[in-house]
């Protein structure tokens, strides 16, 4: 079957910094907030950094990042999704000039990905802004924090011109509302935290975002700038009208933050949400001028769908910051993650008709407790067959969308090599085509192996989606 995939599309992979890089205070580095969470996104904070937090080293990307774009031009990678550690740039992320070495490494970085005709896809803040912040503003609820990212923003987009056209602001910007501290920096306890302080830092990120974006535009006129959302693909569990409005509802939880992006301005339900409820957020006029800088592209991740109900007898799925009810009609993951490939083409669609922009799928795959095995010329490999099967699903779905005629710029898939996980900071949970010999009690050798998937990815680059099984 001929692809309906564009000549122009970007297949490649994703990774965050802090999941990946490693060298935790080398040349420099402050900390961030990744670096007091042993545990990841569902564990308790630390005082300091432990020596059991996997991210200390992660893959040890940092002085390995050369091997790693080998391999991801091996596959034909035509775009590689990382961030900046904002920490590596600004060690306090309030500091008058910038890290040198930090700079440069992400120099060499990029240079790297050009040489193999990859382009950088960078993210500026993933989930890793400086621990500084948290200790000295209480992070995104100072509202000095947006000069401080706007600072950061002009530094990288100045340095890196030449070198990347496509950047994200904020990953997952919609997830601040469920974890703070590890998205926002927000030292003050979840449980002390009023509804007006959440939104009041969501809405200093949104403006945040809006400026960085007016900013990279003046700066590098040819660069597409998006934001990128937590994907939740919502059903109503039944017909029931009432699981139909709580679905509608749930939805808007996440659509409001796309919606902000592309419209430039707050949705008339937030606004009386926050009415109803009492909520009071410092919001001005500049405020609203700012926000009118849109973006150029709407991403987001997509791993599962979930239902919702306005029961609560029904099951729970398992999930990070996504979680719902249990579809009765789909399997589900060893992490109890649902697989809906037809979720992804469902959710293109929505946003599409929503907003009209084109879209970037930057987070899909699958997570699986891998085992290594010997292969047939005396190394090691992964036979991943079910890895295969997950994102040929998913990827014939996006090819649906795309021939219904919906713009859709490009595919990373999430953990392309071995990364530690976000959620609890293990590395068991492995999304990529190349496994990392690490384990989750900081042992191995860190040496690169590919899984069985790497070749059939090759192939899917390569013949730009026709070897798909459809």
């Amino acid at each position: 079957m001929q692809s309906k995939f564009p000549k122009n599309f970007l297949w490649g992979g994703a990774v965050a910094a802090n999941q990946c890089e490693g060298a935790f205070d080398e040349d420099g580095k402050g900390l961030s907030v990744q670096d007091v969470l042993p545990r990841g996104l569902r564990g308790a904070r630390t005082e300091a950094p432990t020596p059991d937090n996997l991210k200390l080293v992660g893959i040890d990307f940092y002085h390995r990042y050369k091997e790693d774009i080998r391999l991801f031009a091996e596959m034909g990678f035509k775009v590689f999704r990382t961030s900046i550690a904002w920490s590596r740039i600004f060690p306090n992320g309030d500091d008058e000039a910038p890290n040198e070495a930090g700079l440069a490494f992400y120099d060499s970085l990029f240079d790297e990905c050009l040489k193999y005709g990859i382009q950088p896809l960078v993210t500026l803040s993933h989930y890793e802004p400086p621990l500084a912040l948290a200790q000295k503003y209480d992070g995104w609820l100072d509202r000095r924090t947006i000069s401080f990212f706007e600072r950061f923003a002009r530094t990288v987009f100045t340095r890196y011109k030449d070198k990347v056209k496509y950047w994200l602001t904020f990953n997952e910007i919609n997830a601040i509302l469920k974890a703070p501290f590890m998205c926002g920096a927000i030292q003050t306890d979840r449980e002390r935290l009023t509804e007006s302080q959440l939104y009041t830092a969501m809405h200093y990120q949104l403006v945040a975002s809006a400026a960085v974006t007016k900013l990279c535009h003046e700066l590098i006129p040819d660069a597409m700038v998006g934001c990128m959302i937590l994907g939740v693909t919502v059903y109503p569990l039944t017909p029931s009208p009432d699981d139909v409005i709580k679905t509608m509802l749930r939805d808007r939880e996440t659509y409001q933050f796309a919606h902000i992006h592309a419209r430039g301005e707050y949705p008339s339900y937030l606004l009386r949400y926050f009415e109803k409820n009492d909520i009071h957020i410092d919001i001005t006029d500049e405020d609203r001028a700012i926000l009118k800088n849109t973006v150029d592209f709407i991403s987001f991740s997509y791993y599962s769908s979930i239902c919702e109900s306005a029961s609560e007898n029904a099951a729970m799925t398992g999930g990070n910051l996504s979680k719902g009810f249990i579809n009765p009609y789909l399997k589900s993951t060893e992490w109890g993650w649902q697989i809906d490939p037809q979720g992804l083409r469902y959710t293109l669609t929505k946003l599409y008709d929503l907003y009209g922009l084109p879209l970037f799928i930057v987070e899909n795959g699958l997570g699986a407790d891998d085992v290594l095995t010997d292969a047939e010329d005396g190394g090691k490999t992964v036979d991943d067959d079910y890895r295969i099967d997950y994102l040929n699903a998913h990827l014939v779905e996006v090819e649906k969308a795309i021939d219904d005629g919906i713009p859709v710029l490009g595919y990373t898939s999430w953990g392309c090599i071995d990364i530690v996980s976000a959620s609890t900071a293990e590395m068991r949970k492995r999304y990529g085509y190349i496994y990392v010999d690490r384990n989750d009690d900081g042992s191995g050798s860190l040496r690169r192996y590919k899984k069985k998937s790497f070749s059939w990815y090759r192939e899917v680059i390569r013949t730009n989606g026709e070897s798909l099984e459809r």
